[in-house]
C-alpha cells in the first residue's frame, strides 16, 4: 500500500537557506509548495502548544523523494544532539545519483568522504550538508527522468535501532517493507568518516516485496530502508530525545500511501496504533489528504500520507482530485512537467 517515499522532513534555522542550498548542491529545486502556517495537530511532539512553522516541499524530479524543509516561526528551533551511528532514529538520508565519480567531484567543497562502497556494491560516499545532517550519495538504478551526471532524489533512509527483531516485525507487518536485500554485520565503508562509524554494525536492508503503483509511484520510484544496530559498543539516547518535532535534524520520514483504513487496521491488530490521524481529508498548503503518524519500536515518527487534490499549476488555477482509480496508477508524464515549470533556477 506505499508508493513510495514522499519526503524527508529537516528541521532548520532558516528554510530559505536550507531550500536554496538542496537545489544548489542535490538538485531539489522544483517548490510543490511553500507556506507559513500553523501545526495544531502535532501539539503532542510541540510541548502541548500549537506552534507556527514555515514549510517547503521540493522535489527532485529527476524521480526519488522530496525534502519538507521546515523552520519555526514561533520559537528558536532547538540544535540536534551531536551526530553518531550509535543512536537510535532517522540517521542518514540517502541520495541517489547517476556517477559517483562526478557527484563526489561537485560536492568537493562540502569535503565528501571517500569514495567506498555500499552494501550491495554500489559506488558511494558521504557528505553532512552546512546544517550538520549527514548523506549518503549513491547510484541508482530506479530513475524517473536520468540526466549525465545528475543527482535524483531521495531513495532510502539509515534509521538506528537497538532491536533489530522488533523492528523488522515493526517495518515489514505494520507497513509491508518486508524484503530483505541484505543483512551483514560488519564495519561499513561508507560510514568511514562520520562519528561512530568504526564501529560495527548488523545493517539490514529492507524493501517492499510488492509496492504500490499510484499516482506519483513512477516520480518517486523504488525505494529502501536500512535498519543499523550497533553491536561493538552500547547505543546512545535516541535522537530526537529532548527535541520538539520541527527541532533542527531530521524530523520524520513520510511514505505516500494508499488505502489509509487499512493500514490503520493493522496497525492496530499489531499493537501499533497510530498515534495522530486527521481521520478525513485536511488540507496540506496547495493540497489535501489524510496524514497520520505512526512510531516504530524506538519512537521515530513515521508519517503517511494518502493524497486527495493536489495542484498541479497554482498560476492557471489547475488542481485535480484523485479519484479511488486515479490514484491506483500513475498519473501522466506531462502533469509532473507542468509542476516542474515551478523550477526555481539560480
Amino acid at each position: 500500500m506505499i508508493n513510495g517515499i514522499q519526503q524527508v522532513g529537516i528541521g532548520t534555522p532558516n528554510v530559505h537557506e536550507s531550500f536554496r542550498w538542496y537545489r544548489q548542491n542535490f538538485g531539489f529545486d522544483v517548490p510543490v509548495f511553500d507556506e507559513a502556517a500553523e501545526a495544531p495537530l502535532m501539539t503532542q511532539y510541540t510541548g502541548d502548544k500549537v506552534q507556527s512553522r514555515h514549510a517547503i516541499l521540493a522535489m527532485n524530479l529527476n524521480g526519488g523523494g522530496g525534502m519538507e524543509i521546515w523552520q519555526y516561526t514561533s520559537r528558536k528551533p532547538a540544535d540536534q544532539p551531536s551526530f553518531s551511528l550509535r543512536r537510535p532514529g532517522l540517521l542518514i538520508t540517502r541520495i541517489k545519483c547517476d556517477k559517483a565519480i562526478s557527484a563526489h567531484a561537485q560536492m568537493k567543497a562540502s569535503k565528501p568522504s571517500d569514495l567506498g562502497k555500499d552494501p550491495v556494491g554500489n559506488p558511494a560516499f558521504n557528505v553532512t550538508d552546512p546544517f550538520g545532517n549527514p548523506f549518503i550519495i549513491a547510484e541508482s538504478k530506479s530513475w524517473y527522468k536520468r540526466k549525465k551526471d545528475a543527482f535524483g532524489g531521495i531513495e532510502g533512509m539509515v534509521i538506528g535501532v537497538t532491536d533489530m527483531e522488533k523492528a523488522l516485525h515493526f517495518y515489514g507487518k505494520v507497513l509491508g517493507i518486508d524484503k530483505v536485500l541484505s543483512d551483514e554485520t560488519g564495519v561499513f565503508a561508507d560510514f568511514k568518516g562520520l562519528a561512530g562509524g568504526d564501529e560495527t554494525y548488523r545493517r539490514v536492508r529492507i524493501a517492499p516485496s510488492q509496492r504500490n503503483n499510484g499516482a506519483f509511484s513512477k516520480v518517486f520510484g523504488d525505494f529502501f530502508l536500512e535498519l543499523v544496530q550497533v553491536t561493538s559498543a552500547e547505543p546512545m539516547e535516541h535522537n530526537m530525545k529532548g527535541r520538539y518535532w520541527g527541532d533542527q535534524g531530521f524530523i520524520h520520514l513520510c511514505f505516500d500511501v494508499n488505502q489509509m483504513d487499512a493500514i490503520k487496521q493493522r496497525a492496530d491488530a499489531l499493537n501499533n496504533a497510530f498515534t495522530i490521524d486527521t481521520g478525513d481529508s485536511f488540507s496540506m498548503g496547495e493540497a489535501a489528504g489524510r496524514f497520520a503518524y505512526v512510531e516504530d519500536p524506538e519512537g521515530t515518527l513515521i508519517e503517511l500520507v494518502e493524497t486527495d487534490k493536489i495542484t498541479i499549476s497554482k498560476k492557471l488555477g489547475w488542481r485535480i482530485t484523485l479519484s479511488e482509480a486515479r490514484k491506483n496508477k500513475p498519473l501522466p508524464d506531462f502533469l509532473f512537467k507542468v509542476i516542474g515549470m515551478t523550477r526555481v533556477k539560480d
